[in-house]
Order: structure tokens, then sequence, then C-alpha cells
């Protein structure tokens, strides 16, 4: 492959035909990026023919044949258990990758994912678009530039209803679980508000196949010179409700709902934050848009990454403890 790190636009293979592919074709076209091919399990098979049409991409192939391929970038949108072999191997093959959240079985791994990208110096990003919002980037300059005071607590839900019995979701062995799909959203957001835990607690509700159908936690920041903060966060595949975020601090409060939304434009939805009882609405954004465009910025050498590597790992960790609580039934802390 030639090196095109600096082209005007990335060349980009995509592995699979996942349901979630169909928000990033879009931004990578809108972001002057062309997607040369698309890696499926069955490239004979009549799903990907058809989704290689809806979507003009020219070339189907087998996983393999993207890491191969003369491109620039993979997203990678595999099931969790695939996330690391793919994009490992594309990124040892000269390619950058952005790979689906979350990055990594567990905190090895996604240390794996830092190590081929620092050997091989391509860049390396887990697709949590909905960091990319203006609403979070409020967010962050409210927790942060201290309008709430000092932080005491955090509150966040997310949970939707999985009812697809095949789906590998399901699967403990694909990296199936509530956790994994959308618990890791409130920790993701908890840490870049709040920093790294010092320890945490956690339950599960597990179905028969071993993946956890509904997790609740406590997080503990305390301890500091300050007090610290005590932070919440559950995620379920059988409730019905919204996704929910409430910071209380010594000065103040906020609370939001879908904190996660990562394309607004779509949904057509105007997100709305009430902080210390005034509202702020913000105008619809596409966050999928936002996270490749400056993906492609980042590879081509214009501006440095915004979340590096080392964020996924810690994040990893903290989703690890979890796991090893609620399975264990004791607090666990966390080196930082």
């Amino acid at each position: 492959m030639t090196d095109s790190a600096f082209a005007p636009g990335l060349r980009w293979g995509l592995f699979g035909a996942a349901r979630i592919a169909r928000a990033l074709i879009p931004a990578i076209r809108e972001s002057g990026g062309t997607i040369e091919i698309v890696g499926v399990r069955d490239p004979s098979s009549e799903h990907a023919r058809r989704f290689a049409a809806e979507w003009q991409i020219p070339k189907i192939g087998s996983y393999q044949d993207v890491v191969d391929a003369d491109i620039d970038a993979v997203y990678n949108p595999l099931p969790n258990h695939l996330h690391l072999p793919w994009s490992a191997a594309a990124m040892r093959a000269g390619k950058h990758a952005l790979t689906e959240k979350p990055l990594s079985l567990n905190a090895g791994e996604a240390q794996q994912f830092a190590d081929v990208a620092a050997e091989t110096g391509r860049v390396s990003l887990e697709a949590f678009a909905y960091r990319f919002q203006p609403h979070v980037e409020r967010l962050c300059q409210i927790v942060q530039g201290g309008e709430l005071g000092t932080v005491r607590s955090y509150q966040s839900s997310y949970g939707f209803t999985l009812s697809n019995p095949e789906d590998f979701r399901w699967q403990p062995e694909m990296g199936g679980g509530a956790l994994y799909d959308v618990g890791c959203y409130p920790v993701n957001l908890m840490r870049l508000l709040l920093g790294e835990p010092r320890s945490l607690q956690a339950q599960a509700r597990w179905t028969k196949q071993g993946v956890d159908l509904g997790l609740s936690a406590a997080l503990d920041y305390s301890g500091l010179n300050d007090g610290g903060a005590l932070a919440s966060v559950n995620c379920a595949f059988d409730w019905v409700g919204t996704p929910r975020l409430v910071v209380h601090g010594t000065a103040g409060s906020l609370e939001m709902e879908q904190p996660f939304e990562s394309n607004s434009e779509f949904r057509q939805t105007t997100p709305t934050l009430h902080l210390n009882g005034q509202e702020e609405r913000f105008a619809p954004s596409n966050g999928y848009t936002r996270m490749v465009e400056h993906f492609q910025r980042a590879a081509r050498g214009e501006e440095a990454l915004r979340y590096l590597p080392d964020d996924a790992v810690k994040q990893a960790r903290v989703l690890d403890a979890l796991f090893a609580s609620a399975r264990q039934g004791k607090r666990m802390k966390l080196e930082n």
C-alpha cells in the first residue's frame, strides 16, 4: 500500500455490513473520504450484494481482503470479540483503525491495541461518536470549569429492550451483555467529566447464557482533599426508558436526557440541558461526521488525536472491575 496519510480524503474499507455502519458511511463521504471495499464473512451472500449496491461500494470481499486492500483506513463494527484481531491486522498492514465501542473485551486487549498503534504509527480510535457532540463539549465545560462547584454526585443510565434472540449481544463468547453495549456509555461519560474512580461495587442480573441482562454500580471518587464524589451507573437490555444524566455539585446541578445521542440530525431532536433550572438547547448535530472528520485530520497529521489509545485502556479497566465486582460480590479497587 502506498503511504497516503496526507491525502485530501482517506480511502476506507469496512469490516462487515452491520447496522451501525449505515451511520458511518454518510459520515465518511461527507468528510471527504471514499469507501473502496466492504469485507463480509460470506462475500457471495445476497445480503452482501444488497448492502454494497445500496451504498454504492465498488468491491465486496472477505475480512482479509479489506486488510490487503490498497486503502488508508478501516472501520470495524464487527461483534466485539472480532475487534482486536481484525483492527490489529489492519494496522499492521498500514491502515488506520476506527473501531466500534467497546474497543476490546478487557484491558489486556485494549493494551494490545495501544501497542500495535505505537509499533505501526497508525491511528487507533474507539468510536464513541457522542463525545464529539456540542452538548458533550458543553457538559465538560460546565463540570470541569467549576460551574457546579465541587461535584458530589453523578448519576447516569442507558438501556433499551433487546428482543431479537439471535442477536450476538446475547452470546458471552462474542462479547455480549448490557455493560459492553450500553453501560459503557455512562462509564465513559463519567470518566470524561470526573476522571478515574478509586473503587467500585457492582451487581448484575445474568442470563442463562452468562451475559449481564442488567447491571448497576456505585463508583467512588471520595478520599480526596475535597471529599470527592459518588457516581452511579445503570444499564439493561430489558428497560423502557430514556437515557439520562444528572450531576449535583456544591454550587448547582444539571440534568440532561439523551446525553449519548450521536446523531440528533438524523433523529431530528433538539438536545436540551437543564442547568440550575435554566434550559439550554443545542442545534441538531451529527457526531459521526464530527468524529470521522477528526479521525481523518489526525490520520493526515493535521491535529493531535483527541482520545489516545491509553484512554481506551483506562475505560476497559473500569469495565473489567465492574464485571469482577458483579461476579464476585465485592468492592474492587482501581489502580490509576
